[in-house]
């Protein structure tokens, strides 16, 4: 028999932007026993402000006691803490998610699962994450999936400078996304192709933009698919001209070898920007009944008030995908141990639930299962 939320004990690890989203939503329903661990007191004490527990990463022993007995980690720390955190948690038995959008931390993380007590859910985010569900429900609508094509962005509302991009979460993980290799199939295999290959551009709901490949954001769709589906990938939507900048900055000056330097560029000229908009669109064609269709998924998600702050748009959605992961756990509708996939979650059962809502109630424009030919 599972016991009630308010059971639960929950911590959530970093006090940023997206820790502090998390804190919002659970506090707002009130059934959660949240605590906030974070090496920053300044950002604790935002956190505090909620009425939820806080405790100073002092060291690596303050982290090991944040974890112990709890029933769940959030895990918002940077993706290089990810593994260390989940060995944590595997050690003591204690549910596992996270945001991460690096591939070998996520393989490490399911080698780690294979003996666990509890249960490790890494790529709980937007992309990875929230796409995951949707591609997946996508896919499995044909008899014969023949192409899964997933786009996502995180954009300014209103674009300026040649760019037309602001800083709307992690700079180390955009930066992992514009440089390392991006996992697809090809031809029915799993392969990885480079980032910032890929060029397209596209129209939705009367707005030009482009798309290019970008590592981490299938999680393991590939690996699921693999052989039952002719070609998939993943690519993120900028606005026109950013991928030529991005080219010219990573291949033609070399800074994909000298990230530092490249992370301190970025924070240093590109803005942060609490009007954002993300722009979710997943297309897949196949055979059904025989015939060949298309089915396709779109939305356009702003930001929201949630208990009295403001959440921008990348807060909004991150926090919403691992909150919802969390409520489902403790629901029982998905595994209580192991290594969990986000194509497991039933992209009915994350629409529906009282975190996943937030991508339709606070969505510009949407429309599913758009027509066949």
């Amino acid at each position: 028999m599972l016991s009630t939320p308010s059971t639960h004990r929950i911590a959530i690890l970093g006090a940023g932007h997206i820790g502090f989203a998390m804190a919002v939503l659970l506090q707002e329903v009130g059934e959660y026993r949240i605590t906030v661990a974070d090496r920053d007191p300044e950002a604790l004490a935002r956190v505090a402000a909620l009425g939820v527990g806080t405790v100073l990463l002092q060291d690596d022993g303050a982290l090991e006691a944040a974890i112990a007995g709890q029933f769940a980690v959030l895990n918002a720390l940077p993706f290089h803490r990810a593994v260390p955190v989940a060995t944590l948690c595997a050690r003591h038995g204690v549910h596992y998610f996270d945001l991460t959008e690096d591939v070998r931390s996520t393989q490490a993380i399911r080698a780690l699962a294979q003996d666990a007590r509890s249960m490790l859910m890494p790529q709980c985010g937007l992309a990875p994450g929230f796409i995951g569900v949707v591609g997946n429900d996508l896919a499995q609508r044909f008899d014969t999936l023949h192409d899964l094509r997933m786009r996502v962005g995180a954009l300014p509302r209103y674009p300026l400078g040649a760019l037309r991009y602001n800083l709307t979460w992690s700079t180390e993980g955009l930066i992992n996304e514009y440089c390392n290799p991006c996992e697809a199939i090809v031809d029915g295999q799993p392969t990885t192709v480079a980032a910032l290959d890929g060029l397209e551009t596209f129209a939705l709901d009367g707005v030009e933009y482009e798309a290019f490949n970008t590592s981490g954001g299938l999680g393991t769709l590939p690996e699921t698919w693999a052989g039952r589906a002719r070609r998939m990938d993943y690519q993120s939507i900028r606005y026109p001209g950013h991928c030529a900048i991005l080219k010219l900055l990573l291949n033609d000056l070399r800074l994909r070898d000298r990230r530092d330097l490249l992370k301190d560029i970025f924070e240093a000229a590109i803005p942060a920007t609490e009007q954002d908009v993300i722009v979710v669109f997943a297309s897949a064609s196949g055979l059904r009944g025989g015939r060949l269709v298309q089915d396709a998924y779109s939305a356009r998600i702003v930001g929201a008030t949630v208990g009295g702050h403001a959440l921008n748009a990348i807060q909004l959605t991150t926090a919403a995908s691992i909150c919802a992961a969390l409520d489902l756990v403790v629901q029982g509708r998905l595994p209580q141990s192991g290594f969990i996939r986000q194509e497991q979650i039933a992209l009915g059962d994350f629409l529906g639930n009282r975190f996943g809502r937030a991508y339709r109630d606070h969505a510009l424009a949407q429309a599913e299962g758009v027509a066949a030919a």
